[in-house]
């Protein structure tokens, strides 16, 4: 027996015209990205220049190491490069995708995948267009692809197709309903970003919530026990797809800033070492582990820059620039003697046009001012009960992006909520929030189609929507300079770089009046995009326009309002050619001369610039900087407590052995790197003199950063591994050799000759020592510790011994395990729900010749609510239509 396909491609061709036009879309948009051209996406190359020393290995050996020594003086590398050997299906998908240029599919993604959830929902084919449209255009997600956010866009991209698998569970399409939740939790999870996932999980929960309370109401209990039975497995065997990554990623980031803490809030390293003191505490309690308060609410949105999503420009745009040769502040530079062209620039890149209170500001999360007004409208006429959930996941996005500015609840979450504390930059929840805008305003039209509106039961929930969308920016438009100063505290301080502070008032003058320009115009075409889609609404309700024309026009209307902001902040100008993106990673002079040390290994600081947020230097060397969003937590302590007090001390036991430093050239006035050799770096290994036990971490980062600590002869004990220094000598001897052998960043091996006992240190970064790290003397295991708040250091008897030091995470052998059986289970279960789609198809309906009886009207995403007595507006009376 042979199945038949026929059925089953017939229901996939109504959608494919908007599955072309997305592509389309995506392609106008990104059209550099045809002609080769690349967008600079600054994160992502941050990342490649990280892994180079991985790749060299995996040239070498076939497989990446599971460390590196490339950032941050040591860290497990399959944070930055791991071999996911076993996750077939999410690297089925990677082959088809990377047929095509990142940004295209990455947008094109974001609106089929959105529109896949809508059209389960039960809208409207063009409707969920609208919605997938509207998510994937939402400013901020344009805004952080442009810098390079490519896995925080893949996270959100699957967000919407895990909540159609869930519908459909609910619904009681259980195989269907499990297949496509485990499809996008596993893809969810190899998008790789954790804060975006959590978020995405924590509105599934919210949705099941609700939903549940539905059910049960409704006397459904065995059918929500079902779907919550399928939910979990499904869960389960997505999430185990990526099995290994979640496992070492969790028990990673204990170690991490996101980790618990043991420096204390009075530690000396904040008292007595002189460094700025952190601000008082956020939140009512200081919270065991995580992050701090101050650091993850640094990126908060303020209650008033929350109409950014009905006004683009209420805040201004952006951190430097978006103003032009129109502003007041460039006629008031010109006005003052500056060259033209000078002053041009200034505005258009440099002018602070942001006011807001974020450390930098890429761009507004603009939702669209006609899905705003839609979205409020469905709020008022739809009788569907998923509005509910529209409206909760909105509000709760944005209040969690108010950060520090709603401690009322940010405050609780973060000290008491499940992993809230572990992520920083709240503001990404109005990534999410465009999800919900978009289909609640989708939900809107489809109520008006649904319910067959009349206009005179249309025109008061118009009116009120149109109030409270563009009546709203039309008091902005007129009186915003009475309810805001357009100022902010850093303007001053800021201009006075370029004007002086005597000219900082005067072009303060002319920038709040920009400042507030730029929330007028953009307030009036707000009230002008709403005005067309509510009119192209009303004429379609009179019957003037049918819905071949209407939806066409609502959707492209939508597309402009969004394409056209964008366009502000990621423009074909932003692509360059490869060769400009790759020069800023390639090797200086200052790189290659330090190349020529051919030793064995030997850690290089990059003193210019931020070394701590850069990866440049680890595509060429052993860095003790980086740029990673999960840096080792004492690792980070020791860069900010002890390296400014004891300097020499720190980069000596690190084994730095060159600094590059920088300096204006004389005859073309820009900086010149140069390459210094510190001579007292201490190599690899050393022997010490004495050993200092110290009580907690406290007293071992006070004692570490005082400038007469002298690594060469001291090394700094925990004193929960004093049991292992029983019977050294107060004073040892450091006559003997040890010296590193073979490199290979995770097993390196060491020669030690000496006449007695001695303790050595390594320049090596402790971490789960003797659990992932295994150390070997002569072959026989056996116990290191840490000295130096950072280090590693051990026991070695007199003699000529070997030394090894093996990095064997015991969970990558487990995950590999879990990945393997994941996706083999994953793909069957695929597999099999696709033939019983396909064999249960339904053939094509036979057309009778009979008159059918009326069809009861739809309800989108909720199937199971029972249709009206009479007609679909439950009133008999209603006089029939012209255009019917």
């Amino acid at each position: 027996h042979r199945m038949n396909f026929a059925p089953f491609f017939r229901q996939l061709r109504p959608h494919l015209p908007f599955v072309l036009g997305f592509f389309v879309l995506a392609s106008v948009y990104f059209i550099p990205a045809w002609q080769g051209k690349e967008l600079p996406f600054q994160d992502v190359r941050q990342s490649y220049a990280s892994t180079q020393e991985l790749r060299n290995f995996r040239d070498q050996t076939g497989e990446f190491p599971l460390w590196t020594d490339a950032l941050f003086g040591g860290m497990p590398a399959y944070l930055i490069a791991f071999d996911m050997t076993y996750t077939f299906v999410n690297k089925a998908l990677n082959v088809v995708l990377n047929l095509i240029p990142v940004p295209v599919y990455l947008l094109f993604l974001g609106m089929l995948v959105a529109y896949i959830w809508l059209v389960v929902l039960g809208l409207n084919r063009w409707l969920a267009a609208l919605g997938g449209v509207g998510y994937a255009l939402g400013s901020y997600s344009l805004i952080f692809l442009e810098a390079g956010h490519v896995s925080q866009i893949l996270a959100l991209i699957y967000g919407p197709g895990i909540l159609a698998g869930i519908a459909l569970a609910l619904r009681g399409r259980y195989l269907a309903g499990g297949a496509v939740t485990a499809l996008f939790i596993c893809l969810e999870f190899g998008s790789n970003h954790l804060q975006i996932t959590y978020y995405v999980f924590l509105l599934a929960g919210l949705y099941v919530l609700i939903e549940a309370v539905w059910l049960v109401r409704a006397g459904r209990v065995r059918q929500l026990a079902l779907a919550l039975a399928v939910l979990v497995g499904a869960g389960a065997l997505g999430a185990a797809t990526f099995g290994k990554r979640l496992l070492v990623v969790n028990q990673y980031s204990k170690e991490t800033i996101r980790g618990r803490a043991e420096l204390t809030a009075k530690t000396t390293a904040q008292a007595e070492l002189g460094a700025p003191t952190p601000a008082p505490a956020t939140t009512s309690a200081k919270p065991k582990d995580g992050l701090d308060a101050t650091y993850a609410f640094e990126y908060s949105y303020q209650l008033p820059e929350t109409f950014t999503l009905l006004i683009p420009n209420f805040y201004g745009g952006v951190s430097g620039g978006g103003l032009d040769e129109k502003s007041a502040t460039y006629t008031a530079m010109t006005s003052k003697g500056v060259d033209p062209a000078t002053a041009k620039q200034f505005v258009e890149l440099g002018a602070p046009s942001y006011w807001g209170d974020l450390p930098i500001a890429g761009g507004p999360a603009y939702a669209g001012a006609i899905l705003l007004f839609l979205f409020v409208l469905s709020l008022i006429i739809s009788q569907n009960r998923i509005r509910w959930f529209f409206l909760a996941a909105t509000l709760l996005l944005v209040m969690i992006a108010w950060g520090k500015n709603f401690l009322i609840l940010n405050g609780l979450l973060f000290d008491y909520f499940p992993y809230f504390n572990k992520f920083r930059a709240v503001t990404q929840t109005l990534l999410l929030a465009q999800l919900f805008i978009g289909a609640g305003a989708a939900l809107g039209v489809q109520a008006v189609l649904d319910r067959k509106m009349t206009l005179a039961q249309l025109r008061q929930p118009l009116l009120i929507a149109l109030g409270a969308t563009a009546g709203l920016a039309l008091i902005f438009a007129v009186l915003g300079g009475t309810f805001f100063t357009f100022r902010t505290e850093k303007d001053l301080p800021i201009l006075a770089q370029y004007f002086g502070e005597q000219g900082a008032g005067e072009m303060l003058t002319a920038l709040v009046k920009d400042r507030q320009g730029l929330m007028q115009a953009d307030a009036f075409r707000s009230v002008i995009f709403i005005l067309l889609a509510a009119g192209a609404l009303w004429l379609f309700v009179a019957g003037r326009i049918k819905a071949a024309l209407f939806y066409p026009v609502l959707l492209l209307l939508t597309t402009a309002d969004l394409f056209m902001v964008d366009k502000r902040f990621l423009t074909n100008s932003d692509f360059q050619s490869k060769a400009q993106l790759n020069a800023a990673y390639e090797a200086t002079p200052t790189d290659q001369q330090i190349l020529q040390d051919k030793t064995m290994s030997y850690r290089v600081w990059e003193q210019s610039g931020d070394f701590m947020s850069s990866n440049r230097a680890s595509a060429f060397h052993k860095s003790i900087g980086g740029y990673h969003a999960a840096k080792l937590r004492r690792y980070q302590e020791l860069m900010t407590y002890a390296l400014p007090k004891n300097t020499l001390g720190v980069l000596n036991m690190l084994n730095v052995r060159y600094v590059i430093q920088s300096q204006p050239d004389s005859a073309t006035g820009q900086n010149q790197t140069f390459a210094q050799q510190n001579p007292e770096a201490l190599g690899n290994a050393w022997f010490v003199q004495q050993v200092q036990t110290v009580a907690d971490a406290d007293a071992e980062m006070a004692a570490l950063a005082m400038s007469t600590f002298d690594p060469r002869r001291t090394a700094l004990v925990d004193t929960r591994f004093a049991s292992a220094l029983t019977g050294l000598p107060t004073v040892l001897d450091t006559t003997g050799s040890i010296k590193l052998t073979k490199y290979i960043p995770d097993n390196l091996t060491y020669e030690s000759n000496a006449p007695g006992e001695r303790l050595a240190v390594f320049s090596e970064i402790f971490y789960r020592g003797q659990n992932d790290w295994k150390t070997l003397i002569d072959g026989k295991e056996v116990k290191h510790i840490r000295a130096d708040y950072v280090l590693r250091a051990l026991r070695i008897p007199a003699g000529k011994h070997t030394i090894q030091f093996k990095f064997e995470p015991p969970l990558v052998g487990l995950g590999n395990t879990i990945d393997l059986i994941a996706n083999i289970l994953l793909l069957a279960l695929l597999g099999f729900a696709v033939f019983v789609g396909v064999k249960n198809a339904p053939a094509a309906p036979v057309v009778k010749v009979e008159t059918p009886a009326p069809a009861a009207p739809e309800t989108p995403a909720n199937p199971s609510a029972k249709a009206p007595a009479t007609t679909p507006t439950n009133n008999p009376k209603r006089p029939v239509k012209r255009n019917k």
